[in-house]
């Protein structure tokens, strides 16, 4: 999975919260992106998964040899749209009197905007879950929407975060810290390429935060991870540092 910006910008009313972002994120990778308190750090997450639209610029999102443009570039109001990009392969047909290569090749086709989410998975502090259902409820619910990783069961993913006491009760009983870890099992577990973390750390202890490294660690190497965080506890293993400072 791969994600590129190009010249992306994104307002609210007259104020610009970040202009000219050009920068591509490729799974395999992790990336922090960083800076102060109001820098806009939560918007960009959010822009890039797909919930909110760019005021300008492009975004374009590649899954293998599939790829799907995110953009907008009107005068006034920003668009966004998504497009499939073209894909090649090249066949050998073989003749008995022996014969060349012959191409097909598949035209770009529209799909909608929203199958973005297919691929993306979320964990933030704003986000709610459904606090009147209990954990193992809530987690079959969500897998309705959204399969977990293949290796991955309801009652594994309970006992990885250290929830199985609590399993069976409703989640509006919890405390914030068990709440965040509901958060990252949903997120971290989900079956998909990108893996988005705005303040995963939030109201974890140490032994909650260790669990979160441990997690990244176990079920991420081989996807596209982004942490918007201004603490480095929460990034410490990323890779690449986006700024949001340099785009104001």
């Amino acid at each position: 999975m791969t994600i590129s910006l190009s010249d992306a910008g994104k307002r609210f009313n007259r104020e610009w919260i970040f202009r000219h972002i050009t920068y591509t994120f490729d799974s395999g990778n992790s990336y922090a992106i960083i800076g102060p308190n109001g820098s806009g750090k939560s918007t960009l997450l959010q822009v890039i998964s797909g919930s909110m639209h760019f005021n300008e610029g492009t975004v374009q999102y590649a899954v293998g040899s599939r790829q799907s443009a995110v953009g907008s570039q009107q005068l006034a109001v920003g668009s966004q749209q998504l497009a499939v990009g073209s894909r090649q392969s090249v066949v050998g047909s073989q003749q008995s009197s022996g014969s060349s290569p012959s191409s097909a090749i598949h035209q770009p086709s529209s799909i909608p905007a929203e199958e973005i989410y297919k691929h993306v998975s979320y964990c933030a502090p704003y986000l709610e879950v459904v606090e009147e259902m209990t954990f193992k409820e809530f987690l079959e619910f969500h897998s309705g929407f959204k399969p977990f990783l293949k290796e991955a069961t309801i009652d594994s993913i309970i006992a990885t975060v250290g929830l199985e006491a609590a399993a069976n009760k409703q989640i509006r009983y919890y405390s914030s810290g068990m709440k965040q870890r509901v958060k990252l099992a949903q997120c971290i577990f989900s079956d998909t390429g990108i893996v988005l973390l705005d303040e995963p750390c939030t109201n974890l202890d140490t032994a909650g935060i260790d669990l979160y490294h441990q997690l990244i660690e176990t079920y991420c190497k081989d996807r596209l991870v982004i942490v918007s965080s201004n603490d480095e506890v929460e990034y410490r293993f990323c890779r690449e540092k986006l700024m949001m400072s340099n785009y104001k």
